[in-house]
């Protein structure tokens, strides 16, 4: 039993949970405040996706007579074939029959649909020995064949990532999703409360939380709800999530309160502190009764805004550590929709999730939301906090991943985290969000590459650099295109968003934006990448000046969800005509094919030629500025100490002593000699520029001290022997 239960309603991700529950679980372990948490999402799935769902999916499917395509047929007709083979199917995707793999891969062994059947040639992608990915790749088509079924024949809302997304979107007004509540229970909606109510027996909350993220949480978050107010009249219902911060921010239709008793905005910390001690403790010396933080209610029969406590939201230093404990971590199932190894991040593999800081450093987007607290407030964490917390995380969950989900990492914090995990030798993968930034520089990457950074993802947007101005993205596409190098020839891989549509983009625009991806994916820069069409969004700057972006928007009358909002874009361009052919274009690109392309094959309808130079990425690429180097710069070495051999060489008639130092690294060897008084210097000062317990040196301390014995410094630092070096290990940041 506990006092609160915290849920995350269908659906969100297959792989990994949600962390916003584990975030608040965490929080409210630090007040000692009993939660259980749950993850509806995986177990919905996992009930639909067994032998036992699929019997009566297909028992329902013709007890009703929904089977109508001739795919759906087909999997009807094979329907002992998938029901003999689901099971050990979610077992390999769970990651516990990895010899399955083989059977798998094996051509006549799953049955096989629309999906499978179209499957391309993918032994390109995978080898001979990815044959693990090459599995999920095919479990995961198996798995989207039997979803088009239920779309078809069972439930048409139904979606892995999402259910009655379209409810959810755009909703200035709550009649269409008030009247889709009235309506009988849907196929998923019976299973989602069969699910629920074994929960409710067992923990027997006090007070219910759902965090609904997205808009394809929303339906199932109200059908929750209004199954507990039914059948638990006494047990208080409250909202929390993304989707209410920047969607209910004005909601004041008081039907939606026959359904939550609460419904709380942006950070979820101390409002949910304030519900409780409002909902377990209503005596009179209560000093918070009555007092809310950014809480929506119902009081005399009108929705109000009750903000009325003085209480400072709390600090990240002390939200305290998520906690994943009751979440089925071992029941996730990973996935690979895409033969691309960045692209399949999001969807495989079971990532501990974790900020490296509050809100966005940068906040000057015009397409985002920074009037926002989620975006606006930027609060970071000390590098060895945000560590520490990986090290509880890691021990709690027995796993090493991590995806840090920033709006955007500060690079000065990534570096000192880096360090910090280097410091204590922790073997870790992971990966996050950026802007393209210069601060990214080669030896920066290096660095977290060396900390286990495997990917970043960062938005390119528009590719056009008046575009990017008009964003106030802060970056050009030459100095994307830079970073992205350094960043993969790193070996970190890199994504990319894309956005078309923006205010005032012309056709030439959009054309000229898709030749700069085509030859960034060519040139091997960047590895994926995501094309989505520019919604104006009211909380964004263009939403709350449209006119000075060229735009008129068409406001709706607002009594529920306000974020999206209509326009008419100046140039009177349908953008949407563009979405088919960039995604075909972006999905064969990010496969390595067809980059010889004639953009124009992407269309069925007349384009102008790009006016990009075929070769402006390459050139971008190629050109590097000097490095520049601070005395405040931090110089690190990450090789080895070198075995030393000592020899002398004659110059200009003089009798040299030399030291040769041969480094040995994972892959190579590395000989490099130079005068023994300069090699006695460097290999003293090698030990100390390991990363360890003493603090880092920088270029200046470096310069002094080579100064007090030696030569000139910078003569030395730049010589050969040094950017020799730099090459296997000396990183300068």
């Amino acid at each position: 039993m506990s006092d609160l239960l915290l849920i995350t309603p269908p659906f969100t991700q297959l792989n990994t949970p949600y962390p916003a529950t584990a975030y608040l679980k965490g929080f409210l372990n630090t007040k000692d405040i009993s939660s259980f948490q749950i993850d509806l999402g995986i177990e919905v799935i996992l009930g639909l996706f067994s032998t036992d769902g699929l019997r009566q999916i297909f028992d329902f499917a013709i007890e009703n007579d929904t089977i109508v395509s001739d795919n759906a047929r087909r999997i009807f007709t094979l329907r002992e074939d998938y029901i003999q083979t689901i099971d050990e199917v979610i077992l390999f995707l769970q990651g516990k029959n990895q010899t399955f793999a083989r059977q798998i891969c094996t051509d006549n062994f799953l049955p096989q649909a629309n999906r499978l059947l179209n499957i391309q040639d993918t032994d390109w992608a995978f080898g001979s020995m990815g044959i693990q990915d090459h599995a999920k790749h095919i479990a995961t088509l198996y798995l989207e064949d039997l979803s088009d079924f239920i779309v078809e024949c069972i439930d048409d809302q139904f979606g892995f990532s999402r259910y009655a997304e379209r409810l959810g979107r755009s909703a200035n007004s709550f009649d269409e999703l008030y009247d889709s509540l009235q309506e009988e229970n849907t196929y998923i909606d019976d299973i989602t409360l069969a699910i629920l109510l074994t929960h409710m027996e067992k923990v027997q909350p006090k007070l219910v939380c759902f965090s609904v993220p997205f808009p394809g949480n929303l339906y199932s978050a109200f059908r929750c709800a209004q199954f507990i107010q039914s059948k638990y009249p006494h047990v208080k219902v409250a909202m929390g999530g993304g989707f209410p911060n920047t969607e209910l921010r004005s909601v004041s239709d008081v039907r939606v309160f026959e359904f939550f008793d609460y419904i709380t905005l942006d950070d979820g910390e101390l409002p949910i502190e304030l519900l409780v001690s409002n909902v377990l403790d209503r005596s009179e010396t209560n000093p918070n009764i009555g007092f809310y933080k950014r809480t929506f209610l119902l009081e005399k029969k009108e929705v109000v805004y009750n903000n009325f406590s003085i209480r400072q939201d709390y600090k990240q230093v002390d939200v305290g550590t998520p906690d994943y404990d009751d979440l089925l971590l071992d029941k996730y199932i990973s996935v690979i929709e895409v033969a691309n190894p960045m692209h399949s991040l999001w969807s495989d593999g079971r990532w501990n999730k974790l900020t490296m800081a509050h809100g966005c450093y940068w906040g000057k987007c015009t397409f985002c939301d920074v009037s926002l607290d989620y975006i606006g407030k930027y609060e970071p964490v000390t590098a060895s906090m945000l560590v520490d917390r990986m090290e509880v995380m890691i021990s709690q969950t027995g796993e090493n991943g991590f995806h840090f989900v920033d709006e955007a990492a500060p690079p000065a914090l990534m570096r000192a985290v880096a360090i910090e995990i280097i410091r204590r030798k922790l073997i870790l993968t992971w990966w996050t969000n950026i802007r393209f930034e210069k601060s990214f520089t080669r030896d920066l990457c290096l660095l977290l590459k060396a900390s286990g950074c495997i990917a970043v993802s960062g938005g390119l947007e528009v590719a056009s650099d008046r575009l990017l101005d008009l964003i106030q993205k802060g970056v050009t596409v030459e100095q994307v295109a830079q970073v992205t190098r350094n960043f993969t020839e790193a070996g970190v891989m890199v994504h990319s968003y894309l956005m078309y549509g923006y205010p005032t983009q012309t056709i030439q625009e959009t054309v000229d934006s898709l030749e700069m991806v085509r030859q960034l994916l060519e040139n091997g820069v960047i590895q994926s990448g995501f094309w989505h069409q520019f919604a104006l969004t009211a909380h964004s700057p263009v939403g709350l000046a449209p006119s000075d972006y060229g735009i008129e928007p068409h406001y709706a009358e607002i009594t529920f969800a306000n974020n999206d909002v209509a326009f008419t874009d100046s140039t009177g361009i349908d953008h949407q005509i563009f979405s088919e052919g960039l995604r075909k274009s972006l999905f064969n690109y990010m496969h390595g094919i067809c980059f010889d392309y004639d953009l124009q094959e992407w269309f069925d309808f007349e384009i102008p030629k790009s006016s990009i130079a075929p070769d402006y990425i390459i050139n971008c690429i190629e050109s590097e500025p000097y490095p520049q180097v601070k005395s405040s710069s931090k110089i690190v070495w990450l090789g080895n100490m070198p075995t030393i051999a000592v020899f002398e060489n004659k110059i200009k008639g003089k009798q040299i002593e030399y030291t040769q130092m041969t480094f040995h690294d994972k892959r190579s060897t590395h000989e490099i000699s130079m005068p023994s008084s300069q090699a006695d210097w460097l290999i003293d000062n090698l030990e100390n520029l390991k990363i360890g317990e003493g603090s880092v040196i920088t270029y200046g301390q470096l310069k002094s001290s080579y100064e007090k014995g030696l030569d000139d410094f910078t003569l030395f630092w730049f010589g050969d022997e040094m950017n020799a070096m730099r090459e296997i290990g000396l990183l300068v940041l």
